[in-house]
């Protein structure tokens, strides 16, 4: 990481050069810092689990599809790969993409106007997945699931027909824990959101650059920068997710005990299956004693 530190100092934002998005970001310490910061959690995770493919002997740059679904994290997502790119530090094209998923009141208008006003290469889709959804979900019950896979199968389409290895998620290090407690108090198993996934079909990568970025500096970021956010009123309007007590448990922790949520992360780095309970894992039938061996 040297030497992205090194390359960062000698391209610093505080000079107000950079992306389009960029243009009216504040100029003060504390917004650089941040910045900054975001840039490093966000290289780290690409450098940690090899996120850029080796170089194509035909000199073909690889092409990432980039998820904007009008949130915070997801332009925060966009904001920062741009950032790199300008850096130097990441040779790949990007294109963002908007699933207009046909939500009531959605504003159509406004991330193309965005997208198209920066200069970044996009593409808005419209399936109207929303019909679906409320037609095959009981009352009652949350659209989150088949809200996804809906989404995320024709996400791998665009994917497809936009000539992109790889699709970019704006899911964050909160999201990962969220997922991984959500998993372990009702799913039975320990699963979280891996940075980086194969898809089924095996032809496209599903990366997650954000996974090392806390939500409280995307938050910070978001607002700083003025993203022209779009709530979710699908999803986002019903109560009692199961999500949300993970959240609100995980911030529990973190303000009882600063910095638990890093230490949590790391964790999921850090696992030995010995010490676990998975017999596919790690063989404890062939675990058997050397007498003699401490004699040696």
């Amino acid at each position: 990481m040297s030497d992205v530190i090194d390359r960062m100092e000698t391209t610093d934002p505080a000079a107000g050069a950079g992306p389009s998005l960029y243009a009216d970001a504040p100029s003060s310490v504390s917004f650089n810092k941040l910045r900054k910061r975001l840039i490093r959690n966000v290289r780290q995770a690409i450098d940690d689990f090899s996120m850029i493919p080796a170089a194509d002997p035909g000199g073909k740059r690889p092409r990432w599809l980039v998820a904007l679904s009008g949130g915070k994290d997801s332009y925060g997502l966009l904001a920062l790969l741009m950032d790199l790119q300008w850096r130097g530090m990441l040779p790949v094209d990007l294109i963002a993409c908007n699933l207009d998923q046909g939500q009531p009141n959605f504003p159509k208008h406004i991330l193309p106007d965005y997208l198209a006003a920066h200069g970044v290469p996009h593409r808005i889709e419209y399936r109207d997945t929303y019909s679906v959804v409320t037609a095959k979900v009981p009352e009652g019950a949350t659209y989150c699931a088949l809200c996804s896979r809906l989404r995320r199968g024709n996400l791998y389409r665009i994917a497809r027909e936009e000539g992109c290895e790889a699709l970019v998620l704006g899911h964050h290090r909160d999201d990962i824990l969220e997922t991984f407690f959500l998993n372990f108090f009702h799913g039975g198993r320990l699963e979280a959101m891996p940075p980086k996934l194969l898809n089924d079909d095996g032809d496209v990568m599903v990366l997650r650059p954000m996974a090392y970025c806390a939500e409280e500096d995307l938050a910070r970021f978001a607002e700083a920068l003025a993203f022209p956010i779009i709530p979710c009123d699908l999803c986002g309007s019903q109560d009692g997710l199961q999500r949300n007590a993970m959240k609100l448990m995980i911030g529990d922790i973190e303000r009882r005990m600063p910095g638990r949520k890093d230490s949590m992360i790391r964790a999921l780095s850090n696992t030995r299956p010995s010490h676990l309970l998975d017999r596919s894992l790690f063989d404890f039938a062939g675990l058997t004693t050397q007498p003699g061996k401490a004699d040696i």
